[in-house]
């Protein structure tokens, strides 16, 4: 596998790229949804996990936009906040759980001397939370959050900061939203083969991987 030889930063979505997050997120989904049923707002069915993920890297606004349109706007609020509350407190018990090789993979780009840069559709509470889970600060050199931009669109929150950070760059993620921010600000892509998108997300991506310790043998 071909080097990216000349990268000072590397972009890292973080949901389905280091961290497996249908174990809190698929919970915090159907209490949501069960809130909803019961309100007479939703009809009553059973959700699988590999339905849910389709929503994993959206922001709550794409989410719901995408998900139940019709949705008046108090009603999402409402239901975003259950899957907020839920997901904080499963952080809380210790229920996340990051891909296998994630913080060995993040220390070997620190000593390479990469720019780290954490970039998600999040809410801050929950950037804040799991970077006191597993230290994430010890890693990333920026902590970005889509609520600190009022849920832009990433590709648009990306070229808005890029200028603050060295050399060429690389954006590595696992949904069309991640590929879309490096084709949109002409950075690198590598697609995670692993994480939660489809095949034709990540078609055009420069790089794919299966593990996010395969990214040591491109940085």
């Amino acid at each position: 596998m071909p080097k990216l030889k000349n990268v000072k930063t590397v972009f890292l979505d973080y949901d389905g790229t280091l961290h497996n997050s249908i174990g809190i997120y698929g919970p915090a989904f159907r209490k949501a949804y069960d809130y909803l049923i019961n309100k007479g707002l939703a009809p009553e069915r059973k959700w699988q996990d590999h339905e849910i993920t389709i929503w994993l890297g959206y922001s709550p606004k794409e989410m719901w936009e995408s998900f139940m349109p019709q949705l008046i706007e108090n009603e999402r609020v409402k239901a975003s906040q259950i899957i907020s509350d839920t997901m904080h407190s499963l952080i809380e018990s210790g229920e996340p759980i990051l891909y296998k090789g994630a913080l060995e993979t993040l220390d070997y780009l620190k000593s390479k001397g990469y720019k780290l840069v954490f970039i998600s559709n999040c809410r801050e509470q929950y950037m804040i939370s799991h970077t006191k889970k597993f230290n994430l600060e010890h890693y990333f050199d920026t902590m970005i959050c889509s609520e600190l931009y009022d849920y832009e669109p990433k590709h648009e929150i990306v070229r808005k900061i890029r200028s603050q950070f060295p050399g060429e760059m690389v954006i590595v993620g696992d949904r069309f939203q991640d590929m879309e921010a490096g084709y949109e600000n002409g950075i690198h892509t590598v697609g995670c083969e692993y994480g939660f998108g489809s095949k034709d997300e990540l078609a055009d991506a420069e790089f794919r991987i299966s593990t996010i310790e395969e990214l040591k043998m491109i940085l």
